[in-house]
């Protein structure tokens, strides 16, 4: 099984498609900001000029259109490659890399390197041996089969997939013949049969009359002997219905999207919407971005020679502003603990003479 979805899978599964986007377009808008290390902690440094290569990293893309291509590539291939392109250590661009084109080569010696191959013309990116670090870096997911590589979240689906695609095919297959079961033609007479250039003649008019969505519903004229048996469906063969919305809730799931904000029928896990925004969000989008901004602050850390965070800032997210502002009145209301630790509960530092109880 590949460790990477078909791209088929996300241009002809509706499901997919917006679980995909709905993830990468949340996680694309919300803004970074670059930490410097200052007396043993990392400081807000609004004036680093990394703050502006992370809203334009290129000069072809701003910053929302390249983290939500880098993240749609590490949702479908498991992993997102990002070149860095460096003038000086206060000048430097990203790029993301065609996940179809990068490969890693190794050599008995030791030698690694990221390979980026557009049309037979291979640029080199080697790997330090000790560090492991390159000039491309690989957000990748883990994958306990192939940890070079990562592990798509739509390859646990794709059985779900398949049954999904399947039941869309099915439905448009019935409404092909008028949304009816079909049927069969039966010589009325057992003893007789057709010949074969009778067979054929009634087989060729039935598609040219009667094949296409344009026809349904017309009446069927039969010559002297021949008869209509129509074939009904039974409630165990209409389960195709069901099928398709469970692979539906398999899918989303899979890729960590809440189903009942897919509007997939039979799904309510959480009591309204506003409890599925918010599980989207604290089960989903800010662990990805976690990894992605622990990632990128490593990475430009060893190439700009400095020790940088690059951090986001939970409470710029809308849908957390109501669960957080329930959290500080109960905090606030707390009688037992003094000014400073319930600073310390919402991470914020101490103040003088907060010790106290009030």
């Amino acid at each position: 099984m590949p460790s990477h979805a078909s791209p088929a899978d996300y241009n002809s599964n509706p499901i997919v498609h917006r679980c995909v986007r709905l993830i990468a377009e949340l996680s694309s808008h919300v803004p970074f900001t670059v930490c410097s290390k200052s007396a043993g902690c990392y400081v807000k440094n609004k004036k680093h000029f990394l703050n502006q290569v992370l809203k334009r990293p290129n000069p072809k893309q701003s910053g929302a259109e390249f983290f939500s291509s880098m993240i749609t590539n590490q949702l479908l291939f498991g992993e997102a490659y990002i070149l860095l392109i460096m003038a000086d250590n206060s000048n430097c661009e990203l790029y993301l890399l065609d996940n179809k084109n990068v490969s890693i080569i190794s050599s008995d010696d030791g030698y690694m390197a990221y390979v980026y191959d557009v049309n037979n013309a291979p640029r080199y990116y080697p790997i330090d041996s000790f560090t492991q670090q390159s000039k491309v870096l690989s957000i990748k997911n883990y994958d306990p089969n192939n940890p070079s590589h990562g592990l798509s979240c739509i390859v646990p689906a794709s059985t779900a997939i398949a049954v999904h695609n399947m039941s869309m095919q099915w439905n448009y297959s019935l409404l092909k013949n008028g949304a009816r079961p079909s049927g069969a033609i039966v010589v009325k007479d057992s003893s007789r049969h057709l010949r074969d250039e009778q067979f054929q003649r009634l087989k060729s008019e039935i598609e040219e009359k009667y094949g296409s969505s344009m026809n349904a519903g017309k009446p069927m004229l039969l010559e002297g002997g021949l008869d209509w048996k129509e074939m009904s469906m039974s409630p165990k063969d209409m389960d195709f219905s069901e099928s398709k919305d469970s692979s539906a809730r398999e899918i989303a799931l899979s890729c960590g999207v809440p189903p009942q904000l897919l509007g997939i029928k039979g799904d309510n896990t959480y009591n309204n919407m506003q409890e599925a925004r918010i599980s989207l969000w604290e089960e989903t989008v800010i662990p990805l971005l976690t990894r992605v901004t622990d990632s990128l602050g490593h990475w430009l850390s060893y190439w700009l020679k400095e020790d940088i965070s690059i951090v986001f800032c939970k409470n710029d997210i809308s849908v957390l502003s109501e669960k957080r502002e329930n959290l500080l009145a109960k905090i606030s209301n707390i009688s037992f603990i003094s000014l400073n630790e319930k600073r310390a509960m919402v991470g914020l530092p101490p103040v003088k003479d907060g010790d106290k109880l009030m």
